[in-house]
């Protein structure tokens, strides 16, 4: 994983910003995810509210991980296997990232500039990188 000096505190800095609005944040998450793949809705049985403080604190724990990606990867790899466990499916990540690049355009507005913009996009295509070869090597498509 590398991510540029700049592009994480473009992130964490960005990031900073979502915490005090976490639980609307989510919400939002899960509207533009499911309008974009409605079909995703299927693999959500829990309550969505209790999902989303998972969700929030997993980007969390991922952003201040990214100063020390020795020990990010390995809960990527961890929370990937949970996820195969889910129906989770590589070709998921696209309409995820999607949706959570909308959300933080959404929840920002003039914060999430083009290059805070494109370090998030670059961090969502290390996340899913780990992500989907561990569960390539766990046998999931």
């Amino acid at each position: 994983m590398s991510l540029t000096e700049q592009q994480i505190r473009l992130i964490q800095r960005s990031f900073d910003l979502v915490r005090p609005i976490s639980d609307a944040a989510a919400a939002l998450f899960y509207q533009n995810l499911f309008e974009i793949d409605p079909s995703l809705r299927q693999l959500f049985k829990s309550d969505l509210h209790n999902q989303g403080r998972k969700l929030m604190a997993m980007l969390d724990a991922a952003v201040k991980g990214l100063n020390q990606p020795d020990k990010l990867v390995p809960v990527l790899e961890q929370l990937a296997r949970r996820h195969i466990q889910y129906g989770v499916k590589t070709s998921h990540f696209s309409p995820v990232g999607n949706a959570l690049l909308y959300t933080l355009a959404e929840g920002l507005e003039d914060e999430f500039t083009p290059e805070t913009k494109a370090a998030w996009i670059a961090v969502l295509h290390l996340v899913a990188d780990v992500m989907k070869a561990e569960m390539k090597r766990q046998g999931c498509s």
